[in-house]
């Protein structure tokens, strides 16, 4: 089968919402939602293979340590490796207080007893029971009417009262979804979430949590939107829920639903570290967090250190973050592009003139540094790079900051290489490059053994010092108006290597007072040939000195 030339044949838009005077796209998001993480979730979360109590048991202190409050932690009744785990956390005194964790059941009597038993003992708890309300579901998976699909749903949320009750000690919350709510009629979902109401009496103080699943995203995420506004303006004791968005990404816009669906009036988030789930994935929480800190938000999650997160993710789900995935992936700050370096590296030069803290550099909506990350890898150089991608590397790597007319006489060395070698320059390969290129520590050339300056009685400055060439030493002088005319009337008088210094530029290469210097140098031969030369010492003269020394060995080399 190919695909068709009329998908209308066989599929059907999905329905608009029937919403006049929608609120939702006014909204601003400017305070965090309630998180739940579902990424212990193992079976829904469809592990190729499954986390034992080891892997388990680091992910849940992860998820403490980057501040989610509602966990849940599995399906008790799934299994012993689930069961046991749960229990472990509740015996082993391993939930910190502020922390609710939060287990899974469907409505079946004995599925509901195993999940509380599960948890006695616990401090406070959430039990979230499930049904599907929608058509589909109905007629093919239950074949079931309305009325029996909201009993289902009321007869659970009975057990879940009265077990509640035979464990006095424990804070119990509770939480129902009408799974398959976004493919569901609006108004059977409130009626069975109003059902639920009515027997568990929720308050304003004690609300339940009511969680609105796009079980399978099969709409744009302003439908969406739509929906949760639509289930907000319209369900009864609205003051005593609390809404909840679990969106899945089969779309692509699982992210995108949730953010909308918070600016529709929606209270709470679940969602996984990264996005991971069933098909195409949860909500990355990761993403909407991260979203909101960009806007200014404090999202009340803490990614300090996203390359350790995603190492400990990546070893429990054996599933690996990908390259480009948003803020976490590997490349998600680094460019390649010529003209893009060039915006990232005058927006750092920029930065750091700036006199507050706001961030505004090109290409990159955060500071890589908040998330635990260097700058090293913003700025990578390949075949497609330009100058000032390498001069950023140059810069990171060894603190040199190349004047723009070096940089351009550069360029075309590194551009051989990497069109030479096919493939991502690493630093050490431009260094070695640029080592090569302007002759520096060259045992085969000119090399400064010793020098000194003293001033004429003209006010002229003469040069004295040990040149080694080509491994004999040799004492030479000259004299000039400052010290780098006198070393390049030295090299003529002495070597017949006659340079013209154009232009000359230097800079520590560090703050503290022990910083070396380095020293750049603009040079011209008698036939009109531009050259340059660098030098680094720890004394900025002696700097200067290496450098005319460097541009007079690319002269001889020829």
């Amino acid at each position: 089968m190919t695909m068709l030339q009329d998908p209308s044949v066989k599929y059907r838009p999905f329905p608009q919402i029937d919403l006049p005077n929608r609120q939702w796209p006014s909204q601003v998001i400017t305070k965090a939602p309630r998180w739940l993480s579902t990424d212990l979730r193992d079976g829904n979360q469809a592990l190729i293979d499954p986390m034992g109590a080891e892997k388990k048991n680091r992910f849940f202190d992860l998820l403490v340590k980057v501040g989610l409050k509602e966990i849940e932690v599995g399906f008790p009744s799934a299994g012993a490796t689930e069961f046991d785990f749960i229990n472990g956390l509740v015996k082993n005194d391993r939930i910190p207080e502020d922390v609710l964790v939060q287990v899974l059941t469907q409505s079946r009597e004995d599925l509901i007893t195993r999940s509380f038993e599960s948890l006695e003992g616990v401090h406070g708890a959430i039990v979230h029971l499930y049904n599907a309300v929608s058509p589909l579901w109905r007629n093919v998976v239950f074949g079931m009417e309305k009325h029996e699909i909201k009993a289902i749903a009321t007869s659970g949320v009975k057990i879940l009262r009265d077990q509640a009750a035979k464990y006095p000690g424990t804070k119990w919350q509770f939480e129902y979804s009408p799974e398959t709510f976004s493919t569901a009629e609006l108004d059977f979902s409130i009626e069975v979430c109003e059902a639920v109401m009515e027997i568990l009496q929720p308050t304003p103080e004690n609300p339940i949590i009511l969680n609105l699943p796009a079980t399978v995203e099969a709409a744009t995420p302003n439908i969406y939107a739509d929906q949760i506004e639509y289930f907000c303006r319209n369900l009864p004791n609205r003051e005593s829920a609390v809404i909840s968005l679990h969106t899945h990404n089969d779309r692509g816009t699982g992210v995108a639903a949730a953010e909308l669906g918070l600016m529709a009036g929606a209270d709470r988030v679940e969602g996984c570290l990264f996005g991971n789930g069933e098909r195409t994935g949860n909500c990355c929480l990761v993403t909407v967090a991260m979203n909101m800190y960009t806007q200014g938000v404090n999202p009340e999650l803490d990614f300090s250190d996203i390359d350790d997160v995603i190492q400990t993710v990546e070893y429990c789900n054996q599933l690996k973050v990908a390259e480009r995935h948003p803020y976490g992936g590997e490349l998600v700050f680094t460019a390649f592009s010529g003209s893009h370096q060039d915006a990232i590296k005058k927006g750092f030069a920029a930065q750091e003139k700036r006199n507050d803290q706001i961030w505004a550099v090109p290409y990159l909506p955060i500071d890589p540094a908040d998330l635990g990350r260097d700058y090293e890898a913003v700025i990578r150089v390949n075949s497609q790079s330009g100058k000032g991608g390498f001069a950023w590397v140059i810069e990171q790597d060894q603190g040199l900051k190349l004047p723009k007319r070096m940089q351009a006489n550069f360029s075309k060395h590194v551009q051989e290489l990497a069109d030479e070698l096919g493939r991502e320059l690493q630093a050490a390969d431009i260094w070695d490059v640029f080592r090569t290129t302007y002759r520096i520590d060259d045992p085969q050339h000119f090399q400064l053994i010793d020098w000194e300056e003293a001033k004429a009685a003209d006010g002229t400055r003469v040069f004295a010092g040990k040149i080694g060439v080509d491994g004999k030493e040799q004492s030479v002088s000259g004299r000039g108006n400052g010290l780098i005319s006198s070393v390049a009337a030295t090299l003529a008088e002495s070597f017949g290597v006659s340079l013209d210094v154009r232009d000359y530029a230097e800079h520590s290469m560090g703050q503290h007072t022990d910083a070396r210097a380095a020293a750049y140098v603009e040079c011209v031969t008698p036939d009109g040939r531009v050259v340059w030369g660098v030098g680094i010492d720890e004394d900025v003269a002696t700097a200067s000195v290496r450098a005319v020394l460097s541009a007079a060995n690319t002269v001889r080399a020829g």
